[in-house]
């Protein structure tokens, strides 16, 4: 049958056709939507684990107990998940395995741009790439077959494009796989110095076995047509490729490492002149200058920086360029924002009020660094705004924990917080830590976590809760406050930074957009006792205006969290129902 299906759905289909029966995956843009696919086949067992290195030894420990199994993440979360991911390359597999990365070119929803190829290289393990929605199945079949003739896991590469572009699918059937049998073996599975060292040897013969498949696969394939020009891609520069020089000869590569020297070369010398087009780190340029292949362009032309498109390809190789629909004016930026009630825009306003140093993370509350509540000082990576505030007061003294504050979500506490916070309490810290709660997972597109009581599936499961691990962690002051209260809030902040040891704020609220939170009737402003002095402006709310030196509220966006109301010092905002009265 065929049907219309983002990458990442087809991807999901293709674990389900193929067997697959276990997947542990940490929600990330753009990885999310594979597990959450996954999940409603009734035959795989789908759960989001705590973070993407403990998603990846369940995946192991699924394989190695005969199933075939994945594990999802976006490119940042395969950081995480390295540890494992580098032995699991030394002890093999027993059933099939999966590790799934989605880059994000182009930094759509990411702190940085890296390029998850290297990973494949370092840790010597085949990585594959779709270029398209029908690939993504294809390929994740294929991957489980390779994975288990070579026993080892397989990296399968995708990009933002792929991901949550759609494009036609021919689905089929799921061929049920008999668990692997297990056996004992040590010298395989305990990594240990004495075992991993034979282990090694496997890697390299491994690798060397991959290099020969690599010249003949399916997933590597020359397209003749205009020898005059030659392209060397991958992935979605495939398609970009394919539209902006449809004359154009190519060498579309599917298995992505290690590369076919051999085929690179056998086409290399049927073109006239050889272009590489890839995105992001010259990986496949440098392997075809290394081994001897004259390349005639590559990032020289293209650049290390964001995304390609057909318009750069054309344009790059003197090909028409596409022209778009032009518009008769600018369109006017819209930055992201905080969304109308979020819960974390009060803790954030009074943060910049006090104009405290805060250690951000990563979250929709890394939006609180945006004007006009410009709270945040720092984002690195998850979990790092408490052990970052840890060594920024130590290194500042005692003095620099009264002015400073971290922040980070509930579920990235769960990710990787908590040993942040051991680390203040064990080592005699004094910072204070607020953990923003929102009661869901909010910018990967609300996904359970351990703090909510439901699993993947919404299952009922213990909630795990922040104030008891705080506690356990060694953490005597936790005080839970509503961030919608200002002035219980400001308390909060003022009481725990004078405290003489470490603290805990979990600022509680859900957010505004779960399906159990009603929203209030709309806020309206009295003109009569608005004095325009803009002061709810401070708040950075979307659904607040100023319009021909007017003050407005936008009836369509306002959810009734009355946050402004609390900042307005002359009544002038009222909920509708006030105002018909």
């Amino acid at each position: 049958m065929k049907q219309l299906m983002l990458g990442n759905q087809a991807a999901a289909r293709g674990l389900y056709e193929a067997g697959c029966r276990v997947v542990s995956s940490y929600p990330g843009t753009p990885s999310t939507e594979i597990t959450e696919a996954a999940s409603t086949y009734e035959e795989i067992y789908a759960e989001w684990a705590p973070n993407e290195k403990v998603a990846c030894e369940v995946a192991l420990g699924a394989s190695i107990g005969g199933a075939r199994s994945f594990c999802g993440m976006k490119h940042v979360g395969l950081n995480v998940a390295a540890d494992p991911l580098f032995t699991a390359s030394y002890t093999g597999v027993g059933g099939g395995m999966i590790i799934g990365v989605a880059d994000d070119q182009g930094m759509h929803s990411s702190q940085n741009e890296q390029d998850s190829r290297h990973y494949a290289i370092a840790a010597k393990l085949p990585m594959v790439e779709p270029a398209d929605s029908q690939e993504c199945l294809d390929f994740v079949k294929y991957a489980y077959d390779l994975s288990e003739e070579y026993d080892t896991p397989v990296l399968f590469r995708t990009c933002t494009r792929v991901a949550h572009s759609q494009s036609i699918v021919e689905t089929g059937e799921r061929q049920e796989r008999e668990l692997v049998p297990y056996q004992k073996n040590p010298q395989k599975y305990v990594m240990m110095p004495a075992n991993a060292i034979g282990r090694h040897v496997v890697v390299e013969e491994r690798m060397a076995r991959l290099a020969q498949l690599a010249e003949t696969t399916p997933l590597n394939r020359i397209e003749m047509n205009d020898p005059k020009v030659g392209i060397i891609t991958a992935g979605i520069c495939y398609q970009y490729v394919k539209e902006a020089v449809p004359q154009a000869s190519v060498l579309k590569l599917g298995l992505i490492n290690p590369l076919p020297v051999g085929l690179i070369r056998q086409f290399a010398q049927q073109v006239e002149t050889l272009y590489v087009v890839e995105e992001l780190d010259p990986v496949i340029e440098t392997f075809c200058r290394a081994n001897g292949v004259a390349v005639t362009g590559g990032k020289e032309l293209f650049g290390l920086l964001g995304e390609l498109s057909q318009r750069k390809v054309a344009e790059k190789l003197g090909q028409p360029v596409p022209q778009g629909l032009q518009f008769g004016e600018p369109v006017p930026v819209r930055p992201p924002v905080l969304c109308p009630g979020c819960p974390h825009r009060g803790l954030f306003y009074t943060l910049h009020k006090l104009g405290v140093m805060v250690s951000g993370d990563i979250g929709c509350y890394t939006l609180g660094a945006l004007a006009p509540l410009s709270a945040l000082d720092t984002t690195v990576c998850m979990g790092a705004s408490i052990s970052g505030l840890h060594g920024f007061n130590i290194a500042r003294g005692p003095e620099s924990a009264k002015k400073s504050v971290a922040v980070i979500g509930d579920s990235t506490f769960m990710h990787s917080g908590i040993t942040g916070l051991i680390d203040i309490t064990y080592n005699r810290g004094l910072s204070t830590v607020i953990v923003l709660d929102n009661s869901i997972t909010g910018m990967t597109g609300h996904q359970q976590n351990p703090t909510t009581g439901l699993t993947l599936k919404n299952q009922p499961t213990p909630q795990v809760s922040i104030e008891k691990v705080c506690e356990a962690a060694g953490v005597k002051r936790v005080r839970v406050v509503d961030p919608n209260d200002l002035k219980a809030m400001e308390q909060a902040v003022r009481e725990e930074l004078a405290a003489e040891e470490p603290s805990v704020i979990i600022a509680r609220r859900p957010c505004a957009l779960l399906k159990y939170v009603k929203a209030k009737p709309s806020l309206v402003i009295d003109p009569d006792k608005c004095k325009n002095c803009r002061a709810c402006m401070k708040i950075g709310c979307p659904a607040i205006s100023s319009f021909s030196g007017r003050m407005a509220i936008d009836e369509t966006l306002c959810v009734g969290c009355d946050l402004c109301k609390s900042m307005c010092a002359f009544g002038a905002i009222k909920s509708s129902a006030e105002v018909e009265q």
